[in-house]
């Protein structure tokens, strides 16, 4: 836990009910409630300890500053010497806990222990099952030990010497976290695994200069034409941003009414709206995916199951493995990370009468002719479907994307956005993209983009110890390679960023997605896998 001063006891008990809600745990769960030594005696913090029953334990900030955190953030670093007070505290506790061995029973820990940190006994590891979450005035992270059999590698994150403080991601991280579920059609269990949802392909890249394989932007965007439109838009910042013009050119280039239409600050935006506006009491996601949904979904206090599509099916959806009684259900097409682009008649059978179903179509007009779409469709019942401009066009920066649904379902997202959500420069973008003239560069970059992804494959295939999933149709491939994991590390020693696959539910440290560039690109890429590989022995 961590806490500014004066927070109160029930802001504090709240964060701790809802963190434990969202790993299907109660209270009675809990074995310590820990802070930073110096909040200890903050009364919240002491409070919301004994209503729970259980010590508080702070741990100092050099202590804390020597545990990897997933999700650092700069104030605390620079208050307290640690990127997450309660992430490095919930990882701390959990190995230093009393009777975290082979043996016990894994035991939550909210935050911190006390005392010297013991190294995790040899037979157990500190597992970070819900990552760092926040009201005003406090953070709490939820992590518990987990028993490691002789087989298995470590499930979880690892403890440093305190004199090691690295931060996750980097040369020297823990190893990543498999999956248990690789080969399930199904699981509607309340998941506490810990796959880092909120991981994205920029983190691969930020910071350091690497050929960048991991993130699906086309390169050599925005076009030059589209940058000036942006530009001579700033003229016009002074006044409120009026998205009517943008709205009314996505409803003609999708043939549907403007109130068929809602413009977003990307797609990303469009699943927080979606987690918030609408009542879903099974929600249920389709994956390996893109993971924002879910954890949108997640952090609107909604209870999310997953239909794990398996590798020996080619990743395809088989429509029923969806549960009858599932009201929100959501699936990617093409699907990232998999590249499969499913049949559109397949995920239309997906529809119910009172079931809402939502297809993220980002990388469709990646797609020559955008086969399999159901964008402008107004006959499948409860039928959602995002786009984003950011790939394509390269506006990562910018935030733009869009809604097509029923004029009821638009109203209700419409009503849970703030107000001018889409900034000008954006909403210029948005209507220049949708000219004849702007559709048909992104119609010759998608074949482009099937030519240079054939000769990626064909590269790939040379290698006997890699494995692509077949049929792929994105920007992107997804590949297996026995160790993953260890090749990402080298390759990126060798100056190339690929995107992990652990962190997507259903796949596990051994797979890689890889974007589709350049030839040039994909051959020094290649040779360099080739290096990377015989580094591995």
């Amino acid at each position: 836990m961590g806490a500014r001063s004066g927070v109160p006891v029930d802001e504090v008990l709240a964060l701790v009910d809802a963190v434990l809600r969202e790993a299907g745990l109660s209270r009675t769960a809990v074995r310590s409630l820990g802070t930073l030594d110096a909040r200890a005696a903050e009364p919240g913090i002491a409070g919301a300890a004994a209503l729970l029953g259980v010590p508080v334990r702070g741990f100092a900030a050099e202590e804390l500053a020597a545990v990897s955190v997933p999700h650092p953030s700069t104030r605390p670093l620079a208050a307290t010497g640690t990127a997450s007070v309660a992430e490095a505290a919930a990882l701390l506790a959990a190995g230093t806990e009393p009777g975290a061995d082979a043996g016990a029973v894994p035991g939550a820990v909210v935050a911190p222990g006390t005392g010297e940190p013991a190294a995790p006994p040899a037979r157990a590891r500190a597992v970070l099952l819900v990552p760092k979450r926040k009201t005003r005035r406090a953070t709490c992270a939820l992590a518990a030990s987990v028993p490691v059999r002789s087989h298995e590698d470590a499930p979880g994150a690892r403890l440093l010497p305190r004199t090691h403080g690295y931060i996750a991601g980097e040369p020297g991280s823990p190893p990543t976290i498999p999956t248990p579920h690789t080969t399930a059609a199904m699981d509607m269990h309340t998941h506490t695994d810990a796959h880092d949802l909120r991981h994205h392909g920029d983190a691969e890249v930020r910071d350091e200069k690497l050929i960048d394989l991991a993130v699906n932007v086309r390169t050599d965007t925005p076009p030059d034409w589209l940058r000036r439109r942006i530009a001579d838009s700033l003229t016009g910042l002074a006044a409120y941003p009026d998205g009517r013009v943008a709205r009314a050119a996505v409803a003609e280039r999708h043939d549907l009414p403007a109130d068929r239409v809602l413009l977003t600050a990307g797609a990303a935006e469009a699943f927080v709206l979606l987690a918030r506006a609408l009542p879903a009491r099974r929600s249920v996601v389709v994956h390996p995916q893109f993971t924002e949904p879910e954890a949108a979904l997640r952090d609107a206090g909604h209870v999310v199951g997953r239909v794990l599509l398996r590798e020996e099916d080619g990743f395809r959806l088989d429509p029923a493995a969806v549960p009858e009684d599932a009201d929100l259900v959501v699936i990617g097409n093409p699907t990232n990370p998999t590249s499969v682009l499913h049949p559109a008649a397949s995920i239309a059978a997906l529809a119910r009468p009172g079931r809402t179903l939502v297809v993220d179509e980002a990388f469709m007009d990646a797609v020559p002719g955008e086969r399999e779409s159901l964008a402008g469709r107004t006959d499948v019942p409860g039928l959602v479907v995002l786009r984003s401009l950011t790939k394509t066009w390269g506006l990562a920066g910018l935030r733009i994307g869009y809604v097509l649904a029923a004029p009821g379902t638009i109203a209700d997202l419409e009503r849970a956005q703030p107000l001018w959500p889409v900034s000008t420069p954006a909403l210029v973008a948005a209507e220049a993209c949708m000219s004849r003239a702007a559709l048909a560069e992104a119609e010759h970059a998608a074949h482009r983009i099937g030519v240079e992804r054939a000769h990626l494959l064909a590269g790939l295939a040379e290698f006997d110890e890699v494995r692509t999933v077949a049929g792929a149709e994105g920007p992107f491939v997804l590949v297996r390679i026995d160790g993953a994991d260890a090749v990402r590390e080298r390759l990126r020693s060798l100056g190339f960023a690929a995107r992990r696959g652990d962190t997507f539910p259903g796949l596990d440290r051994n797979w890689l997605r890889l974007a589709v560039r350049d030839r040039a690109t994909t051959n020094r890429f290649l040779q360099a896998l080739d290096q990377a590989l015989l580094m591995g022995g």
